[in-house]
């Protein structure tokens, strides 16, 4: 044990003595390495930010709800449309059957999405909000969480009042630095209450849970307000179903289908006539995405590795050339192969490990600076630094091997003739 730790410290102390006394040589030598692992581990990070970021933003919508619509999410809707268009969308009906039937449903939710509104506070006005008309499980099945107020009660649902919860946008927009809540604004030329405020939605590449414009009232009131049907429109409305805890989304499917077609009374030769979509499938087809990004940057990497191993085993050639003679002595007092072969792979990865933690360094400084440019966190991770460090040491074994082998195979006369 002692050899080998009297060996790496002798190597790591020629190795940088090789740096010092050839820097040139050993700057476009480790450049190789450097710009190898910049592009790789950057690369990486980036995909890795990015993945976490988007993926974090679909944890929001849950892996265990179903959503039925009449579009189905893996097939591209123009190619089917009218077959698609001709379906029934989902209504209060389908709502109502799978509320008092589904079993192995914690919960199930109706939207109805019924468009843009002008809301107006005495002299102000604000114009976009989006309407949606939602039964009462909505706020627990997707976790809406109320800045400020509260969300409408089971009371206030049945019997349709006139209470409405804001996004945080039109919240601002409308009353400024006033408190909103309790605040009596027109909506459609009815007077409607303001209970709460939704929080503002995150920093994220990509908010698919976005209420910052949005207008939420009972469906029950949005009945009295617009049109809850949207039959015309194939992303007007929506099915939730949440499943219990411990039961198998698949399970949960197979029990919603099989109702649905009870329900909409379809023969056994029929075929649905609906979509059951899960997070998973937009989720899947995104992981392919970034595992071709992450491919694309290795390929990229390769390349630049590649040259630097080349240049790494050309100075690890050089060198054991111009300790020929030093080798030769070492064995002629009874230095072993293995010592030999040792001190100048230790050497190589020694010069590797320094060109993959600049290239390290350089991803650090990189995704720093996006981060403060971008709306969501870049990051080098534990994970990916541990696999620049374990890159350089396989780089710096594979590029030392064959010289240090040369060197360990001499001739200890002949050597040190040299």
């Amino acid at each position: 044990m002692r050899v080998v730790i009297r060996i790496l410290r002798e190597s790591t102390a020629q190795a940088l003595q090789q740096l010092l006394g050839n820097r040139l040589r050993s700057f476009l030598s480790l450049v190789g390495i450097t710009i190898g692992i910049f592009c790789i581990i950057a690369v990486k990070s980036a995909v890795d930010s990015l993945q976490d970021n988007v993926m974090s933003s679909f944890d929001e919508l849950g892996s265990d709800v179903l959503y039925v619509s009449k579009l189905p999410w893996n097939e591209d809707p123009e190619q089917n449309y009218w077959k698609y268009f001709q379906r029934p969308a989902p209504s209060i009906e389908d709502y109502n059957q799978l509320t008092a039937k589904a079993t192995l449903a914690k919960s199930v939710a109706y939207l109805a999405r019924i468009g843009r509104r002008t809301l107006k506070y005495r002299s102000n006005s604000v114009e976009g909000g989006f309407l949606l008309a939602v039964t009462y499980d909505f706020g627990e099945m997707f976790k809406l969480e109320i800045d400020q107020g509260r969300y409408y009660s089971p009371y206030e649902y049945e019997n349709g009042s006139n209470k409405a919860i804001l996004g945080y946008t039109l919240a601002t927009e409308l009353f400024g630095a006033l408190d909103p809540i309790g605040k009596m604004i027109k909506l459609g030329g009815r007077k409607v209450q303001v209970i709460g405020v939704i929080k503002k939605a995150g920093e994220a590449l990509v908010n698919v849970a976005d209420y910052d414009e949005a207008i939420i009232v009972s469906y029950t009131l949005g009945k009295k307000i617009g049109d809850v049907r949207q039959r015309n429109n194939p992303w007007g409305t929506q099915l939730n179903i949440k499943a219990q805890e411990g039961i198998p989304v698949e399970d949960l499917k197979d029990e919603v289908t099989g109702l649905l077609r009870a329900h909409r009374r379809l023969s056994p030769q029929e075929k649905d006539d609906f979509s059951i979509n899960e997070i998973s499938i937009i989720t899947s087809f995104l992981d392919q995405i970034f595992r071709v990004l992450n491919l694309a940057g290795i390929s990229i990497g390769i390349f630049a590795i590649f040259v630097g191993m080349f240049s790494v085993a050309n100075i690890m050639f050089v060198t054991v050339k111009e300790r020929t003679s030093l080798i030769g002595i070492k064995m002629a007092i009874g230095a072993k192969r293995y010592f030999i072969l040792l001190e100048f792979l230790i050497e190589a990865i020694v010069l590797c490990l320094i060109g993959g933690l600049l290239g390290l360094g350089l991803v650090f400084v990189c995704m720093k600076a996006l981060a403060a440019g971008l709306d969501f966190e870049m990051y080098l991770s534990p994970w990916n630094a541990v696999l620049g460090v374990g890159l350089s040491v396989g780089i710096g074994l594979i590029a030392g091997f064959i010289p240090a082998n040369q060197a360990s195979r001499m001739d200890p006369v002949e050597a040190m003739r040299h």
